[in-house]
C-alpha cells in the first residue's frame, strides 16, 4: 500500500491527485479514501448518526467526488482543496439526510431490529407502533430477491457482510452496498405505506 509520504512525494500538487483520480489510480484512491474517512465518521457520529450511516454517507460522498472530478466540476484552489471538498460533500449529504422526512420517520426502523419482528410475536407497544411494525413486515414480505435474501441472511440469520459476500460471490464492499440499498428500499416501501 502507498504510504502518505510516498503519495505526497509522487503527487505534489492537487492537480496531480486529480489526474491520478481520473486515471483510477487505485493507490491514490485508497489513500485519499482512508485518510479522510475518520473525519467524516466523527462528524456523522457527533450529529445524530451511527457508524453504518457514516460509512454509507462517506461512500456516497466519495463516489460524488470521483464523478465530479471526472466531469471536471472541481478545480482545486489550495493544498488541501480535495480533502475539504470531500468533507463538504459528505457533510452536505448528511445534513440533507437529517432534514429529510426519511430521517424523521425511520425511528421505528432503527428502534426495532428487523430480526425481532415477526408476525407471530406479541409486541407490547402502542397501537400506532404496532401498525408501523405490521407495515414494515408487510413491506419485507413484498421485497424481491436478492434484497429479501440479503436482509434475511443479515438480520434473521445474523450473518456478517463477509458471509453475504461469500454467499452471493461478490466483494465485501459490494455486499455492504447491496445490503444498504436493500434496506433503503425496504424503508421506502414501509414509509410509503405508513
Amino acid at each position: 500500500m502507498l504510504q502518505k509520504d510516498t503519495l505526497i512525494k509522487n503527487y505534489e500538487s492537487q492537480w496531480h491527485l486529480i489526474s491520478a483520480i481520473k486515471n483510477n489510480n487505485e493507490a491514490v484512491l485508497k489513500t485519499i479514501y482512508n485518510e479522510n474517512y475518520h473525519h467524516i465518521e466523527r462528524y456523522v457520529l457527533s450529529n445524530s448518526g451511527n457508524s453504518d450511516q457514516a460509512k454509507d454517507v462517506y461512500q456516497e460522498a466519495f463516489i460524488t467526488l470521483w464523478e465530479n472530478i471526472n466531469l471536471d466540476k472541481f478545480s482545486p484552489t489550495s493544498d488541501n482543496a480535495l480533502n475539504y471538498y470531500l468533507y463538504n460533500i459528505a457533510k452536505n449529504k448528511w445534513l440533507d439526510y437529517l432534514k429529510s422526512s426519511k430521517f424523521k420517520k425511520t425511528d421505528v426502523l432503527t428502534d426495532f431490529k428487523i430480526n425481532t419482528i415477526t408476525h407471530e410475536e406479541n409486541v407490547d407497544l402502542d397501537p400506532l407502533k404496532n401498525k408501523k411494525i405490521d407495515k414494515i413486515v408487510a413491506s419485507f414480505d413484498l421485497l424481491k430477491d436478492p434484497c429479501k435474501k440479503i436482509l434475511s441472511v443479515f438480520y434473521y440469520e445474523n450473518k456478517s457482510i463477509k458471509d453475504i459476500a461469500e454467499t452471493f460471490n461478490i466483494t465485501e464492499a459490494s455486499a455492504k452496498n447491496k445490503k444498504y440499498r436493500c434496506l433503503e428500499r425496504l424503508r421506502a416501501m414501509a414509509l410509503t405505506s405508513i
